[in-house]
């Protein structure tokens, strides 16, 4: 059956194109006769990425030749655009130059509509004429169906086919189908990349390290705006979250500016953390504030979450340890006018919460009256230790508490690779805070990071008889 749906999708791309009164019972026995026993092993699987990426394509075996460079590249390490070219035959039609629009409107199924190749030349034996070149995967025998051949008759063109010699050059090929031509066969392509500004940044496999330079380049060329690639070294394990990198093509600049959610942000990417998959992340917290709300955020980084929180009017409190970090989430206050409603802090997490922390909270709290709809939000996003931090707030303020209502709430991330990676987090939480959060919290997934390791976000109301140390009577 696996194999019957195979020969189906064959006839469908390959024989539908004509009439029904021309595919006849007979021929499509014989096609999946033909086709049985041959292994589907032509299809790549399409890889899906959040960011910008190099999409995978599905390779058509029908004419390997029409989307692959010159087979003498495999190998090649310092890339040499010229060694791409060659020449390929493919189906055209001469048309007179004053139908051609219609031609093409007719006949659009069986057009080549590869993006970079003209699908109309000119005849160099006729001015009066042109050649309509055709897909050659649409007309894999050089000789169109009978709708075609019809459409054409009332038209007045002569329905024969030529062979027209197309060259190909590096510009015509996609980045993927560079890689994958030059790349020892059977080895994983490099299938995408993360966008910081002008900076494509890469996590080259180590079997892709000898073509570094090369994938960079290429990259550089196929990307309009990019001007620098670079790939990471080294994970991210130092106290500053920032890696060491490697620039494989282009300028040696790494201050670099970005857009996310309509604000602007400039950073040094060698020395501060910035990922743009967290995009949609900042968003949906910054999403959950009003305006007069109070935000502590522990690791702010350059400011993702601290400066969208200001612009929706709320009092911020933002600390990181990076004094590169913490340089640039001043200057991207003020960038986005926003640094009268910005505390920064250049501290460890821990001082900061028990300091201008527990400060504000001792100070804000006891004042808060019911109908008052102030909201205490704490951001902790550092994943790979963020929960070990929780056991700050224990008894971290002293007297009675405050409304239930108004107890802070924390938005805390980690990473996981537990088979149950939320049960995982609330554990590890609970164990932290010394109380159970059963139905007092709830998880979200953020993203997968890697095979079996995913980034979630655990949000919770900090429970009173953790936040408080009631006073000996």
């Amino acid at each position: 059956l696996w194999r019957l749906g195979y020969c189906a999708r064959l006839l469908k791309t390959n024989h539908f194109r004509t009439a029904a009164s021309n595919t006849s019972f007979p021929a499509v026995w014989m096609l999946l006769a033909q086709h049985s026993g041959r292994i589907p092993g032509l299809f790549v699987v399409v890889k899906k990425n959040t960011f910008f990426t190099m999409p995978e394509t599905v390779e058509d075996k029908t004419n390997p030749e029409l989307y692959l460079p010159h087979p003498g590249v495999r190998g090649m390490t310092l890339l040499d655009r010229e060694a791409f070219k060659r020449t390929v035959v493919v189906p055209a039609l001469k048309v007179k130059k004053e139908i051609v629009h219609n031609v093409l409107k007719s006949l659009k199924q069986s057009v080549l509509q590869r993006p970079g190749l003209k699908r109309v030349v000119e005849d160099p034996e006729d001015e009066d004429s042109r050649f309509v070149i055709l897909d050659p995967h649409k007309v894999p025998e050089f000789s169109l169906g009978e709708s075609e051949q019809q459409v054409l008759k009332q038209l007045s063109v002569h329905p024969e086919v030529s062979k027209y010699h197309l060259e190909l050059t590096y510009e015509n090929f996609k980045s993927e189908e560079i890689l994958r031509a030059v790349l020892p066969e059977g080895q994983e392509v490099t299938s995408g990349f993360s966008r910081v500004g002008h900076i494509a940044h890469l996590n080259l496999r180590d079997h892709q390290l000898p073509y570094r330079h090369l994938i960079g380049q290429v990259i550089m060329d196929k990307n309009p705006g990019i001007t620098c690639v670079v790939n990471k070294t080294n994970i991210i394990d130092s106290t500053y979250r920032n890696f060491e990198m490697e620039v494989l093509a282009g300028e040696n600049n790494l201050v670099t500016k970005v857009k996310e959610n309509n604000i602007s942000y400039e950073l040094d990417f060698s020395k501060v953390y910035w990922n743009p998959r967290l995009s949609t992340e900042h968003g949906r917290i910054v999403a959950l504030l009003r305006a007069g709300d109070v935000l502590f955020d522990v690791f702010a980084g350059v400011g993702p979450f601290a400066i969208p929180a200001a612009k929706r009017k709320c009092r911020v409190f933002a600390n990181d340890l990076n004094p590169e970090s913490y340089s640039w989430l001043l200057h991207n206050c003020k960038l986005n006018k926003v640094d009268t409603r910005v505390k920064a802090f250049n501290m460890d997490g821990r001082a900061f919460l028990r300091g201008p922390v527990r400060e504000e909270l001792s100070k804000e709290l006891p004042l808060l009256k019911e109908e008052q709809k102030t909201a205490f939000h704490i951001v902790m996003n550092l994943p790979a230790l963020a929960v070990e931090f929780l056991d700050v707030f224990r008894h971290l303020l002293v007297g009675e508490p405050c409304s239930p209502a108004a107890l802070p709430t924390v938005h805390c991330y980690g990473f996981s690779k537990h088979s149950n990676p939320g049960r995982d987090i609330q554990e590890r939480a609970e164990a932290a805070l010394g109380t159970s959060l059963a139905g007092r919290c709830s998880t979200f997934q953020v993203r997968n990071v890697a095979p079996n390791k995913e980034m979630l976000c655990l949000s919770f109301q900090i429970p009173a008889d953790v936040l408080y140390k009631r006073p000996c009577p």
